[in-house]
């Protein structure tokens, strides 16, 4: 039997960096010090409107933003009383300071007329910013000069520029909360699998690096993949998920090898043939579910995948090379200093998981029902998955909204007050033509009868606003406003009609090319790109990893479990997401307000990342089980073995991802909780449920079968050599 190449590279990597220890420590701290210089030295490239366009949204936002028909960002400023009943004559009074003082201000093109609202207990001055401009902090300080000046009146700002800032301070807090949080949840969990304080510290330092390495890496990627807003919190969330899981895997066996008398070379070249293999195997996965994400085609989700491809084939790279260099250079010192409250538990959990022979009560306790009882166990473990998952089928999706952003920012409350104070006629849909400049007084014409027309379905508003035309005279815009909320279903029909019917049965100047844009239009796009697309994206992702699976086990059945157990623990994910989020369970105790629908874009990053990551122990799991069946036990005694084996490494890595995603779901942005509730949920259930309780009934009832074509066997005379200085691992 040829080796597997998988199992070759990791123990090749391993021999040499266990052998030159200090050469694979250095080098990868000057991969770290390198990477971190990068990110230093080369700006990241920021993905801009542009990037974001897609279908006949985007090119309508192209053509107005070329002909120069662009609406400049604008702020507004909110002027009611502090208590009891507005002063209407210091309110007007506080409005003619604020415009004097904004008006002189550079960037700013104009301040309108105070606009009061029906009951005139509420005053709008709005002012318009130059399109270049992009600093509200002098106009945040007139207002609050005004603000100050006035303490009997409640002034606040909000608008396009401050709105985007205060949304981007609050993820950065978020982010940089959930990094201080997870860090020493992480390393109180691995003083609890380990007990001392340098094995603990081995799996966080490994993971920490791996995350700072890729932030660097990614810094000059972005000019080819341009990053998006929220890809660092991805790469802090994968990194340090699967950076800790890879190096629990690797240390976990080095240490049980040890314990059974093993020198440390020859544990850690345990380690490399058996972790070290499933790291690659599992590393793969995730990096090819993360592949999924280009066939978006998207700029979000282009700087996700990439960012998490870069994070996992660091975190790989340093589990099968320092961290052996480490464990061979460390010794049995790697047990020290053992902090004895842990040490005691650490060692608890390895008896009762079995990591010690003839010590796996609990793990054989958990087992024995399923192993007597295959098919009742999988058709208990197949109905709660079931119930779990139904809600899903009523998923509704929809873009992120002002009712989707936390309610305790200031802006946030603003724009609500404002809108409240101010109702205005509903989105809008952007009617733009582009003909040549003989045809404009022809679709000026036929647009005012679009309007009209469109009113008179009762989908849209009379037009407030004549039809713009640029200077040339070769583009024209109609703004059609719908009388629905953002969130209404109504808006995708009135949209679909639009496109669909009004416009092609009204617009028909000669030469002319039309398109239908506008936020809401923006949304309908991506929907149904999404829509579009997902299929495509769950056959890649699940063809990929399927194969991945035959190549790394030789078992067309082994790939089509793991294919199923995948589609499983995604189905669960997305039944919790709608329970809780559409249907608003649990709204209290997550502190949130349910929109009535999941955010477009959460569904598939979901998918693919729970794709990727519970793979981590089923690989584990898998190959455990595939090493007592290569050593000849029967189906039954093998996978009992292995998952008994696994059982304590296996609660302590779904206890990191768990942790880590479960923090997410206590942050203020809401798709900030949407992935952490979905992710922890789906992995906690993943990890206990499917993986041990309904893969070990399968492989039970498929016995033999389950490793078709060939049952895997040791070849004759082929040992695991226990004392070899050249760091051989197989020999005959």
């Amino acid at each position: 039997m040829s080796p597997n190449p998988l199992t070759s590279v990791s123990m090749r990597a391993a021999r040499w960096s266990a052998t030159h220890p200090w050469r694979a420590i250095l080098g990868w701290l000057a991969l770290v010090v390198v990477a971190v210089g990068l990110a230093a030295t080369i700006p990241s490239h920021e993905a801009d409107d542009a990037d974001y366009r897609l279908g006949e949204s985007g090119l309508a936002d192209r053509w107005i933003h070329e002909a120069g028909l662009a609406s400049p960002d604008s702020e507004q400023v909110l002027v009611t009383a502090d208590s009891g009943a507005l002063d209407q004559q210091e309110a007007e009074t506080a409005a003619a300071e604020l415009a004097r003082s904004a008006g002189s201000l550079d960037g700013v093109t104009g301040v309108s007329a105070p606009q009061w609202n029906p009951d005139r207990t509420a005053l709008l001055i709005s002012i318009q910013l130059a399109k270049d401009h992009d600093d509200p902090d002098p106009l945040v300080a007139a207002v609050a000069d005004v603000r100050d000046a006035h303490p009997d009146l409640d002034v606040q700002q909000a608008g396009d520029l401050t709105l985007d800032e205060a949304i981007d301070e609050r993820v950065a807090d978020d982010l940089s909360s959930a990094e201080l949080i997870s860090l020493p949840i992480t390393l109180v969990l691995m003083l609890l699998a380990f007990g001392a304080l340098t094995a603990a510290g081995l799996p966080v330092l490994l993971a920490a690096t791996s995350v700072i390495a890729t932030i660097g890496i990614s810094a000059p990627l972005s000019y080819l993949f341009p990053a998006e807003p929220t890809v660092t919190s991805m790469i802090v969330l994968i990194g340090m998920a699967v950076g800790v899981d890879y190096s629990l895997f690797y240390l976990k066996r080095e240490r049980e090898e040890r314990a059974k008398g093993r020198t440390t070379r020859d544990a850690v070249a345990i380690a490399a043939q058996t972790s070290g293999h499933s790291i690659l195997v599992s590393g793969g996965a995730v990096i090819a579910a993360m592949a999924g994400l280009f066939v978006m085609t998207d700029v979000t989700f282009n700087s996700l995948a990439t960012g998490s491809i870069v994070v996992v084939a660091v975190a790989v790279l340093g589990s099968i090379t320092v961290l052996p260099a480490l464990l061979a250079k460390l010794g049995r010192w790697v047990d020290r200093p053992r902090v004895p409250f842990a040490w005691r538990i650490a060692r608890r959990l390895r008896e009762r998981s079995g990591a010690q022979p003839g010590s796996n009560r609990l793990s054989r306790g958990l087992l024995r029902p399923v192993l007597r009882h295959p098919v009742v166990a999988l058709l208990l473990g197949g109905a709660v998955v079931a119930a779990l998952a139904v809600p899903a089928l009523g998923m509704k999706t929809h873009a992120s909204n002002l009712d989707t952003l936390p309610g305790d920012i200031a802006e946030v409350q603003t724009t609500k007050a404002i809108a409240a104070a101010f109702p205005s006629e509903g989105p809008v849909a952007e009617v733009v033509v582009r003909a040549p400049a003989s045809e404009q007084e022809n679709v000026a014409d036929q647009l005012e009868e679009l309007g009209r027309t469109a009113a008179d379905t009762g989908m849209f508003r009379e037009p407030t606003a004549p039809v713009e035309a640029s200077e040339d005279g070769r583009t024209s815009v109609i703004e059609l406003a719908m009388p629905f909320s953002e969130s209404s279903e109504k808006v995708d029909e009135a949209l679909e009609l639009l496109r669909d019917d009004l416009v092609p049965d009204t617009v028909d100047a000669s030469g002319a090319d039309v398109a239908v844009g506008g936020w809401a239009a923006e949304s309908l796009d991506f929907q149904q790109k999404v829509s579009d697309r997902l299929p495509l994206i769950i056959g890649f992702v699940l063809v990929l990893t399927f194969l991945m699976m035959v190549s790394a086990f030789k078992s067309v059945p082994i790939a089509a479990i793991s294919t199923l157990l995948n589609l499983a623990s995604v189905a669960v994910a997305f039944g919790l997401m709608t329970v809780v989020f559409q249907h608003g369970v649990g709204e209290s105790l997550l502190d949130f307000s349910s929109p009535g629908f999941v955010i477009d874009w959460i569904p598939l990053f979901v998918l693919v990342v729970l794709v990727g990551l519970s793979m981590d122990y089923h690989v584990f799991v898998v190959s455990r089980i595939r090493e007592h069946v290569e050593r000849g036990l029967p189906a039954r005694l093998a996978v009992q073995r292995g998952v008994s084996e696994t059982a304590g490494v296996i609660t302590s890595a779904a206890a990191v991802m768990v942790s880590v995603f479960a923090i997410f779901a206590t942050l203020s942005m809401l798709e900030m909780k949407m992935m952490g509730v979905g992710l922890s949920a789906a992995i906690l259930l993943d990890a206990t449920l499917v993986r041990l309780v309904i893969l070990p009934a399968a492989l039970v009832l498929l016995g033999e079968r389950a490793w078709w074509p060939r049952r895997p066997r040791r070849p004759r005379g082929e040992q695991v050599v226990e004392t070899d200085p050249g760091f051989v691992l197989a020999g005959h």
